[in-house]
């Protein structure tokens, strides 16, 4: 707690531009933001975001209603297997702006929330390359990773040699929420939310998912 305090301390003294001072105010009582970036690739150093999407959470709701959407310009181009995913192709975005002129208002929305994502780590990441550039320090919010609360759920007091699966589809399926359609920033971010409202529902609750005994996994044949 008092290392996130010390970071959040450090990323206020060094914010170049007072208009963006909102980040550090206290969020709204119980109140979250979902987000999801689509990009050019995996590198963070080298791809680019192409589509990102954040969703309102507000106690057991997810606000539809109160989303942010936006596709942008990337400064790398997509590969041909990154288009496979997320489906948008240079002349989609041709039109699109570039993330210098979408950030304040993904900023605004987002507001000194905790972000909620599925391997949020590098969707900050990737965020963070375009707000040094706008603020000179790196988004000062708290990060709720969704992975790591199944992972706690499932495998918390799991044996020695239990497979282990983290994988997007797999949550969905193993929580019975339906599948929006993967790879829009949008779907992934409100499938996200329903994840997180699930297990913070079963942690009430003392329920767990339930787990493949080791030798049952051990026989079950490839999908």
């Amino acid at each position: 707690m008092w290392r996130g305090a010390i970071r959040r301390l450090f990323y206020r003294v060094t914010l170049a531009d007072d208009r963006f001072a909102f980040l550090y105010d206290p969020p709204p009582p119980d109140e979250l933001v979902s987000l999801d970036c689509e990009t050019t690739g995996l590198n963070p150093r080298s791809d680019d975001i192409v589509a990102v999407a954040a969703v309102l959470l507000r106690g057991n709701r997810i606000l539809t209603g109160t989303r942010f959407e936006a596709v942008v310009k990337p400064e790398a181009e997509s590969s041909a297997a990154s288009i496979k995913v997320h489906r948008f192709r240079a002349r989609d975005l041709a039109d699109a702006r570039p993330m210098r002129q979408v950030l304040p208002d993904l900023l605004r929305f987002i507001g000194g929330r905790p972000i909620l994502g599925y391997y949020i780590d590098f969707d900050i990441r990737m965020l963070d390359r375009h707000i040094l550039h706008l603020i000179e320090t790196k988004l000062p919010n708290r990060l709720i990773e969704v992975s790591r609360l199944y992972y706690e759920r499932k495998y918390g007091d799991a044996p020695p040699g239990t497979p282990i699966d983290l994988r997007f589809a797999t949550i969905l399926a193993d929580l019975a929420i339906p599948d929006l359609g993967q790879h829009d920033a949008l779907n992934d971010a409100v499938m996200t939310a329903m994840m997180y409202l699930q297990l913070r529902d079963m942690q009430a609750r003392g329920a767990r998912p339930r787990r493949i005994p080791r030798a049952a996994a051990a026989f079950q044949l490839p999908a």
